[in-house]
């Protein structure tokens, strides 16, 4: 065209060009990018499937090293049976984060919930379904505090929720008298614990439940998009018209609900309400979190992730304390896990970013 310099020339070959980039991406992508794909997802399913894995060789290994006494029924209805609390409370843990917050408060309201539900019960003769309705009530009023404080008056949800985690351990101990309240109500633990169905406690089936309504809601329903796309990116979630401040009080909320129904499948496992119960579940919980972050979902905080690495967690305990380790082998399984659990997350984001 008359009159364009040399400078236009370049841009309409530009722009030319741009228009080639984008009916490539429409017919997918440049070649090298559809080439690398299938070996991505290959990767991808290696990422996902390297925590089962390790559960089938665990299992697999300590089969062989006693297998009179951890290949049989009653080790694996004992492995399966005795977790639920700790799945539970891990699910709902992983809600909050799933958002981009912490709730260091949950292993404590599952302490005070379960704590006043023996209380009402115990002391106090209320029916058990009573008892533990006014426990889940706790835990719901628990988790709308830390959303308002959090939320609504923008404060980190580490600090605010581990004060108010000190606040209910405090409260615990001064509601009991820093007793163990014994004599709940054999209904609960009959439904919670001594109840079996394929020879497994019900307790277990409650939280595959569990697991199962997680993993629907996460990944089937908006609102778990919205969960999803809140915790990546909340401002611009905020800026494409997600009401962020709701989705975040509402995970917290959830996570003081589970946190205080998980204190009830605890009264209803031990038959009794320790004042200290809280403290020996918040470090596995995490740990089973972060750790199933790495599985199935790489780099996505995952029900079913969760679900895999609290029984790849309790079969490895259970394995090393038949072979006679000492009680404190917990301790150090779980912190390790939780450290190579984030290790791995870390490492995986920046391979993703690369």
């Amino acid at each position: 065209m008359k009159g364009l310099g040399v400078k236009d020339d370049a841009v309409a070959v530009e722009v030319r060009s741009d228009a080639a980039t984008g009916a490539a991406a429409v017919r997918g992508g440049p070649p090298g990018a559809r080439s690398g794909r299938p070996a991505r997802r290959r990767r991808q399913l290696v990422e996902a499937s390297i925590l089962p894995g390790l559960w089938v060789v665990v299992v697999v290994v300590f089969g062989l090293a006693e297998p009179s006494t951890f290949l049989t029924t009653r080790n694996f209805a004992n492995i399966f049976g005795s977790q639920a609390v700790l799945l539970v409370l891990a699910l709902g843990l992983s809600v909050p984060l799933l958002t981009g917050d912490f709730d260091l408060s949950a292993a404590n309201t599952l302490a005070f919930a379960g704590m006043v539900t023996a209380i009402l019960n115990v002391n106090h003769h209320w029916p058990v379904v009573v008892a533990g309705l006014v426990g889940i009530a706790i835990g719901a009023v628990v988790g709308f505090v830390n959303a308002l404080v959090v939320v609504k008056l923008r404060k980190d949800s580490f600090i605010i929720t581990l004060g108010t985690g000190t606040v209910l351990a405090g409260l615990t101990f001064w509601v009991s008298n820093s007793l163990t309240i014994t004599g709940v109500s054999h209904g609960l633990t009959a439904w919670v614990f001594s109840n079996t169905f394929l020879g497994i406690p019900l307790e277990f089936w409650y939280g595959l439940a569990a697991t199962l309504v997680v993993l629907y809601v996460v990944g089937l329903t908006p609102l778990g998009r919205r969960m999803l796309f809140v915790g990546q990116a909340r401002e611009v979630a905020r800026l494409t018209g997600v009401r962020t401040d709701r989705v975040r009080m509402g995970s917290l909320v959830v996570s003081g609900v589970v946190g205080a129904l998980a204190g009830v499948l605890y009264l209803g496992t031990t038959g009794a309400a320790d004042p200290s119960s809280g403290t020996a579940f918040l470090l596995p919980a995490f740990a089973a979190v972060f750790l199933g972050s790495t599985s199935i979902q790489p780099g996505r905080f995952n029900p079913l992730g969760t679900f895999v690495a609290v029984y790849f967690l309790s079969t490895g305990i259970a394995g090393l304390e038949l072979l006679g380790a000492q009680s404190y082998i917990q301790q150090l399984f779980y912190g390790a896990a939780l450290v190579l659990a984030v290790s791995v997350s870390a490492i995986g984001k920046r391979r993703a970013s690369a």
